[in-house]
């Protein structure tokens, strides 16, 4: 099918205007009579050369909860949604955005619901956000599902930039680092050793001074051979991860860990209550909500043990036995789980324990902080100390017998 661009006049004159496809301009104009608009031009939109080089989906999460927060604003006021889609499709600044929408807007006037159109843009539009979507399009509250997806999403965001805010600060501590040490052993120490043989004394040097220099000429001498190694460990490293076993195995040890390990199984936690309790408060059937909670949870640990409490729930067991034999989630959110089995309020239980793990791992990022700073700082302060004072050593005896003579 073709893309045409339309003009047409709605019942009390205004000027429509957009983008249909259609295999020809007769199905545009029929089409827009449908929608009781009188086309006035319709017109086979021109071949574009584009290029869009982009990483992920190209949309970020405030552009999502932007659109996401006035869409149900116009269907709360009783605007169609074909008319929604176009406000907002052509006010759109993103343009990957603005196409996935525009294509969005095409299929329902095809006649496909508005979940079914979405699925045909899973980069921007997860299992999550459709399967969410579908259940406040069968219920009929689609507006207050979406201003319920905008809230998840904030928060979900939230949480993620608070992990990345702990994590900002250590790895350029630790580049600078790097970067630092490789000036020292690559520039600095030879203009030292040079020096000190032009004094004559490079037998008489301190043994801190010579293990320092000795580090820097094999420093020198295996660079080749060091950057080789550590791209051959980085391909490697990303290849391990990539393979479901060398997964698995990274994600079972970070928690275990002994200081990040409690941090990521917060934010496990958080993740899962959070995503599972908006499900099933949006009227998401519970096996259906497992599966997505289990492919959005970030860890193939705690997805497989997902997995196997949504097989066991399909047999007939309730949630929290099968979430206690993960033993991943702590034993106080096991039992509020079956609380909430018990009471018939799971969705309303699991908020409160996202917010109270939310809260716990916003302390835990912040406590985690606090530790690196000092740490790191005595790491590289100590390291950049032990080659000036290797290499002011010899200065100093050097001075003292000037001084003696």
């Amino acid at each position: 099918m073709a893309e045409f661009v339309w003009e047409a006049r709605g019942r009390t004159g205004e000027i429509r205007k957009g983008t249909m496809e259609a295999e020809n301009e007769a199905a545009v104009q029929n089409r827009l009579r449908a929608q009781q608009l009188n086309p006035t031009r319709v017109k086979k939109k021109g071949a574009q050369l584009s290029f869009n080089l982009s990483f992920g989906s190209g949309v970020e999460p405030k552009d999502l909860v932007k659109f996401i927060r006035q869409f149900a604003t116009m269907i709360d006021a009783g605007l169609p949604l074909v008319q929604c889609l176009e406000i907002l499709s052509n006010q759109e600044p993103n343009k990957i955005f603005q196409a996935a929408l525009r294509d969005i807007k095409n299929t329902v006037e095809q006649g496909a619901t508005f979940s079914d159109a979405l699925r045909r843009h899973p980069k921007i539009f997860d299992d999550l956000f459709v399967n969410l979507v579908q259940a406040g399009e069968v219920g009929g509250i689609l507006d207050s599902i979406l201003n319920r997806l905008a809230i998840y999403i904030e928060k979900r965001v939230k949480l993620a930039r608070q992990v990345r805010g702990a994590l900002a600060y250590p790895i350029a501590v630790i580049i600078i680092m790097i970067v630092v040490m490789v000036v020292l052993m690559s520039f600095v120490i030879p203009s030292f050793e040079t020096m000190f043989a032009e004094f004559g004394a490079k037998d008489a040097l301190p043994q801190l001074t010579k293990i320092v220099i000795a580090a820097s000429k094999a420093f020198v001498t295996y660079l080749p051979l060091i950057i080789v190694l550590t791209v051959a460990g980085v391909v490697g490293g990303v290849y391990f991860y990539r393979s479901p076993a060398g997964k698995r195995m990274v994600h079972r040890v970070l928690l275990k860990l002994p200081i990040i390990g409690p941090v990521m199984q917060k934010i496990a936690v958080a993740r899962f209550a959070r995503t599972l309790g908006t499900l099933l408060g949006s009227g998401v059937p519970i096996l259906d909500a497992l599966d997505i909670v289990a492919k959005t949870a970030g860890n193939v640990v705690v997805e497989e043990g997902l997995m196997y409490s949504r097989q066991k729930i399909s047999e007939g067991k309730n949630m929290a036995e099968p979430l206690g034999e993960m033993q991943v989630f702590p034993g106080m959110v096991v039992q509020m789980v079956a609380v909430g089995e018990q009471t018939g309020a799971l969705d309303t239980m699991l908020n409160k324990i996202a917010d109270f793990y939310e809260e716990e791992v916003d302390v835990a990022v912040s406590a985690l902080t606090s530790l690196l700073e000092p740490l790191l700082m005595v790491v590289v302060g100590g390291m950049v100390g032990v080659v000036l004072i290797s290499m002011y050593l010899p200065i100093f005896d050097l001075a003292g017998k000037v001084k003696a003579e």
